[in-house]
């Protein structure tokens, strides 16, 4: 009998987790919290979900050895869902804070709103928009709505697989073959969420079927 693909999710010293692996459970889905390199080289896929700041996630994952390991599993192209935050850290840099360096999977820096733009943190219910084909997004359409909370953007770019407007539109997913990242907290946005976390899951071979609608 084949075993299934081993699915960490990654503790980068932010809060958040607990509402993940909840969703994860709804699926079917055990993952194994990990924040240690070992545990992170033992698995074939990975989530990294989170809030908090640009330069300490990236210092926690300094700290803990974790840069390295996440490097090489993106090197080899296994399955990685970068959530918020953990979105954030595959660019380069961030306005939030300069001297940090990211993982630097895409090029570019993290932008914070224009200050007379919106109110500061975006927190709520957005649709996504202009929605490009990839596994993620599968039986996700324009219109429909999902949870943010951040206060720093990424710019549209070609790796962007959907966006959303807060005063200026935003990727809010992104995509690149088996690597994919959500600006906003599927875990958290209901029906859609749950979509997309079970497009991922498939992606990973942890889940044996499509959501077709």
């Amino acid at each position: 009998m084949t075993s299934l693909p081993r699915l960490a999710v990654i503790d980068a010293g932010g809060g958040n987790l607990g509402s993940l692996l909840a969703a994860l459970d709804r699926h079917g889905v055990t993952a194994e919290v990990v924040d240690t390199p070992e545990g992170l080289r033992r698995s074939d896929a990975a989530i990294l979900p989170g809030d908090g700041a640009f330069g300490a996630t990236m210092s926690t994952l300094h700290e803990r050895g974790l840069v390295t390991e996440i490097e090489r599993l993106l090197g080899r192209g296994r399955p990685f869902l970068g959530i918020c935050i953990g979105m954030q850290i595959l660019f380069e840099r961030s306005e939030e804070e300069p001297d940090a360096r990211g993982i630097g999977r895409f090029a570019g820096t993290v932008r914070r709103f224009p200050a007379a733009s919106e109110r500061i943190p975006h927190m709520g219910w957005n649709t996504l928009e202009e929605i490009k084909q990839h596994a993620i997004t599968h039986a996700i359409t324009a219109e429909e709505y999902v949870y943010f909370l951040h206060s720093y953007h990424i710019p549209i770019g070609t790796a962007t697989v959907a966006t959303t407007t807060y005063g200026l539109p935003f990727s809010a997913m992104i995509a690149e073959g088996s690597l994919v990242a959500t600006q906003f907290h599927p875990e958290k946005s209901a029906r859609t969420g749950a979509r997309v976390l079970q497009n991922f899951l498939h992606l990973a071979g942890l889940h044996p079927t499509l959501q077709s609608s």
